[in-house]
């Protein structure tokens, strides 16, 4: 069974992070050069939570919020589930459906690893998929040869 670990150690380092106290305008540029959907918000090397298009879109249009005035702080999502380096990719699934989100951040005791987002989990297990059915075609070949 895969874990966590594995997911993280085949990510290219996470650098799509910013800070809470940046403008919210200058968070969705970095958003869009960067080509990402969401950024790890990290006050002093501490994980403070997430910025995603959701939550932008969400407060913008519920909410009213103004984008010249407002900071990532006003628009992250501080509430996630947390999962270990030893969890496996079928538990962090199960936390995904259970509070209903597409990130969960990775903790290593009290140490801060990562996000891993359903887009990757799914990923993930769809390459663990694709070996397996190649390596059962290739066992059901032809009895003959050319």
């Amino acid at each position: 069974m895969e874990k966590i670990a594995d997911i993280l150690r085949n990510k290219h380092p996470q650098f799509n992070t910013t800070s809470s106290r940046r403008k919210i305008t200058e968070a969705l540029h970095q958003m869009h050069c960067e080509n990402v959907d969401y950024l790890i918000v990290l006050d002093d090397e501490r994980f403070m939570g997430i910025l995603t298009e959701h939550d932008i879109a969400e407060k913008v249009l519920y909410r009213s919020a103004e984008l010249e005035k407002a900071t990532v702080k006003d628009f992250m999502s501080t509430y996630l589930p947390v999962a270990t380096l030893n969890d496996s990719l079928e538990y962090c699934m199960q936390l995904m459906e259970r509070y209903n989100v597409r990130h969960v951040a990775i903790y290593d005791r009290f140490n801060f690893n990562g996000i891993v987002s359903s887009h990757e989990l799914m990923r993930q297990a769809l390459s663990k998929r694709q070996s397996f059915f190649e390596e059962k075609g290739a066992a059901e070949s032809y009895g003959w040869a050319y």
